[in-house]
C-alpha cells in the first residue's frame, strides 16, 4: 500500500534517502541548494517533504506546498530501481484523493521526447496544460530561467488563475519579489 510519510527534520532516517533521490532524479538547477531544501524541510509549515512508502519501504519522493487554495507539487520521483511499475500513477491518484484542493507543478516544455511523454503521462492523471509562458526562476544565484509550462489538477481555469498563481509560487518557493 501507498503511504506519504512527511519528513520534518533533515535528520530523520529517511532524509538521506529522499536527498539522494532528489539529487539522482533532477539537474542541478532544478532544485535549490542541499543546504537550503533541509532548512525548508525543518522550518517552513507549508512546505511537505514527503518521501514514498509502498508497504513501508521507500520507493521515491514527492515534495509540495500548501497555499491555502491550491498545492504546488515541486518536485516528484519515483527511484529508478522502482520505475515503470505503475508507481508514479498511484502515487498521484492518492495525492489527488488525498488533497482536497487543486494541484499546480511544472513540466518542461513540450520539445524533447522525454518531456512530452512526461506531459502526457500527466494528462492521463487528469492535469490540464497551461499554454502560457511560465519561466521557473533559478534555485541558485547565477542560474537562469527556465522555459516550463505549468498543469493543473482540479477546478482552476488558466485565464482566471495564472498570474495569481505564478506569483504565489515565485514569491514563496523561488523567493522572487
Amino acid at each position: 500500500m501507498i503511504t506519504f510519510e512527511r519528513i520534518t527534520d533533515s535528520y530523520s532516517p529517511h532524509y538521506q534517502y529522499m536527498e539522494q533521490l532528489l539529487v539522482a532524479s533532477f539537474p542541478t538547477d532544478e532544485y535549490r541548494a542541499l543546504e537550503e531544501e533541509r532548512e525548508y524541510t525543518d522550518s517552513k509549515e507549508i512546505f511537505y517533504n514527503n518521501i514514498i512508502l509502498n508497504d513501508g519501504a521507500p520507493i521515491g519522493l514527492i515534495t509540495y506546498w500548501d497555499f491555502g487554495q491550491f498545492y504546488y507539487v515541486e518536485h516528484f520521483a519515483i527511484d529508478p530501481a522502482q520505475r515503470n511499475g505503475g508507481y508514479g500513477k498511484t502515487v498521484l491518484n492518492k495525492l489527488c484523493e488525498e488533497l482536497h484542493r487543486p494541484i499546480v507543478l511544472e513540466v518542461e516544455t513540450p520539445v524533447e521526447k522525454m518531456a512530452k511523454r512526461r506531459i502526457g503521462f500527466y494528462q492521463r492523471q487528469g492535469f490540464n496544460l497551461w499554454e502560457k509562458e511560465y519561466l521557473q526562476p533559478p534555485y541558485k544565484a547565477g542560474d537562469t530561467y527556465l522555459p516550463m509550462h505549468l498543469m493543473a489538477y482540479g477546478n482552476l481555469e488558466c485565464e482566471k488563475a495564472f498570474d495569481e498563481i505564478k506569483n504565489i509560487i515565485y514569491r514563496e518557493v523561488y523567493n522572487v519579489k
